[in-house]
């Protein structure tokens, strides 16, 4: 854990959070700023910098579970979805997470 990490204090229960989902390995909470009716952010509970390091980890099995029991839970798989994630500097907390966004129109 790195305690300057707000997605840390987050995952500790040291900052508050609308927690969606959580288990042992990951946290999930709705994003402060959405972009759509469902936008969560879905995080691994140890602090992982960004994607690149994931593989190294192996964090993946966990974070890919919770975002399907998501997807399930809001009815994204009928209504579209995706599912971002930054890396390399390029998002604005340095701890890997992912985000949940849906629905999503398919492109016409």
């Amino acid at each position: 854990m790195d305690p300057n990490c707000v997605f840390c204090q987050i995952a500790t229960k040291q900052s508050p959070a609308d927690i969606v989902f959580e288990d042992d390995k990951v946290i999930a909470f709705k994003d402060t700023h959405p972009v759509a009716p469902v936008h969560i952010l879905v995080i691994p509970k140890e602090h992982i910098k960004d994607f690149y390091q994931l593989a190294e980890k192996q964090a993946f099995a966990p974070i890919h579970s919770a975002i399907r029991k998501l997807i399930d839970e809001n009815k994204l798989m009928e209504n579209g979805y995706k599912v971002e994630v930054n890396g390399g500097g390029a998002q604005i907390v340095d701890h890997l997470h992912f985000h949940l966004i849906g629905p999503v129109a398919r492109p016409v």
